[in-house]
């Protein structure tokens, strides 16, 4: 009879802090950070993430920064007590999905996730580059909200529209929470701005929208690096947003975005990188 093998990933790291981004911004979250990831933005400040290391790191104490190394692949089990250590009564608000890209550890997350509800009784978020719809649909049941990162091509030097607009559909299908997100720089091409607004209205126009500046961490800017956008081409590009209109064929409904909020990354103004 052949052994039952536990199921592993690779991780970068599991810790508590204060989720900085998107929807859930000003929330304590438990964030279970995993490695590797098919895209590479240009904007992106979790390249250490891109590439499987030899081992992780998991905090003790929760938001002391006080990690314990341990071996990559990590069991399942051993993610699980990590998270446990890490849920003191009433400090998180849920446990946060994070990357490099975790979609890559689909087939891990479909036997962790169930037992990562069943043991903390917390809300399930996943932070993702929206790319990988089949995959998302393997763990949609045991979801309850969506963070997809929208790909602007000029400024993350991928494309990808098709993959976008179906994961927003399976994920409004599955009645599972979802915002998007655009990272925007200087360069950002208000053609593209207009083009996620009429995809994310064709999907459902109540989908909130966040538009968040790239936050350099080095100043001044080194060579090569993404620049900020100025306060003047944010007010511009989210009154285009707001204003830009899908006409659904079917019954020639004009839908509009109903929100298209700006926040920038609070979590680097706070210094908890």
């Amino acid at each position: 009879m052949s052994e039952i093998t536990e199921p592993t990933a690779n991780l970068v790291e599991v810790f508590s802090a204060i989720q900085g981004e998107g929807l859930n911004v000003g929330t304590r979250q438990i964030f279970i950070r995993f490695a590797k990831c098919d895209l590479r933005c240009h904007f992106c400040d979790s390249d250490h993430t891109w590439e499987l290391a030899n081992t992780c790191r998991m905090e003790v104490t929760p938001g002391a920064r006080d990690f314990e190394s341990h071996s990559n692949p990590v069991a399942l089990s051993t993610l699980l007590q990590s998270v446990e250590r890490q849920n003191l009564a009433g400090l998180h608000e849920s446990v946060s999905i994070t990357g490099g890209e975790p979609l890559l550890h689909a087939r891990f997350l479909k036997a962790f996730l169930p037992q990562l509800r069943e043991s903390t009784h917390l809300p399930i978020y996943l932070e993702t580059g929206g790319h990988r719809p089949q995959q998302l649909s393997m763990v949609l049941p045991y979801l309850d909200w969506v963070g997809m990162d929208m790909k602007l091509p000029s400024v993350s030097g991928e494309q990808r529209w098709t993959a976008h607009a179906e994961f927003l559909r399976r994920c409004c299908d599955a009645s599972v929470g979802v915002f998007v997100k655009l990272i925007v720089s200087s360069h950002t091409e208000p053609a593209e701005l207009e083009h996620s607004a009429r995809l994310v209205a064709a999907v459902n126009p109540e989908i909130p929208v966040f538009l968040q500046p790239v936050t350099p961490l080095e100043e001044p800017l080194a060579a090569g690096m993404v620049s900020p956008p100025s306060a003047e081409q944010v007010l511009t590009w989210q009154t285009l947003m707001k204003r830009t209109t899908y006409l659904n064929g079917d019954s020639a409904e004009r839908r509009m975005l109903k929100q298209v909020r700006v926040v920038p990354q609070t979590h680097k103004m706070i210094g908890q990188l």
